[in-house]
């Protein structure tokens, strides 16, 4: 199985695409090396701008030229870029609809190494509660190009959060589509409901489970605004209970997303997996954190049979 980074998927994509589309600008806060924006600053330096860590400068800028007739891409880690400019987030572009398209590296705990000032666990809540927002989380690099290309076609401002790390390039049965969630492996027992790199994770518990006896399904939720709500229903009818899995906070992020479309249109019991409501440790390696916060295969695979006995 292949392995490529999401935000190398990202560096490359804006090479290919800036090719042919003249009107693409990249706008960074001093971490282009780590974004892999320099990739697009070297192909096409008239179209790149570094405003240096100022993150507030940054989504400004980024406006402006969208303002301008530009589609533009800003780029930084993602608690800097939405904790610190989300007054500029929510107040400009998101406000007046404009083309900007928000792609933070180091989201979830794939920026362990550097602290907890650094790990993006509110992010995805963040950025979803604002209106005209739309926010993708990519299950990896083959899907993080797929999900650009969809949000330049879609225009609008967009939050796509990728990780730091090589990740596999996971087997599809599907052709992607913004807004739609997709399964992943099919199941009767009960429905696991992932999104990132936690879709892996998902897809390694249910075998796990298998060999139990338990039939889970697992759902690829790569949009988690707008959330696909009709096929997170028919799952829920068709398994009888929902588990979700996230390398995000469990306040406002995707379990929060399921549990609200689920308590309204066909309630079922929901298991939220994810970060609990702490601080994040000293910088460690991130399968320590995985294992702290109960995010490993067999420790999902744990909490997935205790759910799927109790329906």
């Amino acid at each position: 199985m292949s392995t490529k980074a999401t935000r190398d998927a990202y560096g490359e994509w804006l090479v290919e695409t800036g090719k042919t589309n003249n009107d693409i600008v990249v706008v960074d806060a001093d971490l282009a090396e780590s974004t892999k924006t320099m990739l697009f600053g070297k192909a096409y330096p008239d179209r790149f701008f570094d405003v240096g860590a100022a993150e507030q400068n940054l989504v400004d800028v980024a406006a402006g030229l969208a303002i301008g007739g530009k589609r533009a891409f800003a780029s930084s880690f993602a608690y800097f870029l939405t904790a610190r400019a989300w007054d500029q987030i929510r107040n400009i572009v998101a406000h007046d609809n404009l083309n900007v398209c928000f792609v933070a590296s180091h989201g979830g705990l794939s920026a362990a190494a550097d602290g907890a000032s650094h790990l993006a666990l509110q992010d995805v809540a963040l950025m979803r509660v604002i209106p005209n927002m739309r926010v993708v989380v990519p299950v990896d690099a083959e899907e993080t190009k797929n999900t650009l290309e969809a949000a330049l076609k879609a225009g609008g401002p967009f939050y796509i959060r990728l990780r730091r790390d090589k990740e596999p390039i996971l087997q599809k049965p599907y052709q992607y589509k913004l807004g739609k969630a997709e399964t992943m492996r099919d199941g009767s027992d009960l429905t696991i409901a992932a999104f990132g790199p936690m879709v892996n994770a998902s897809l390694k518990a249910a075998d796990l489970l298998k060999e139990k006896k338990i039939d889970a399904k697992v759902l690829n939720i790569h949009t988690v605004k707008p959330l696909d709500d009709d096929t997170l229903v028919k799952a829920a009818k068709a398994t009888g209970s929902i588990i979700t899995i996230e390398d995000h906070s469990i306040l406002g992020g995707l379990g929060s997303a399921v549990a609200e479309a689920i308590s309204e249109k066909y309630a079922v019991p929901i298991h939220r997996l994810g970060v609990p409501d702490v601080y994040a440790g000293s910088s460690r390696n991130i399968d320590s954190f995985l294992k702290e916060f109960g995010l490993t295969p067999d420790q999902i695979a744990v909490r997935a049979e205790q759910a799927a006995k109790k329906h």
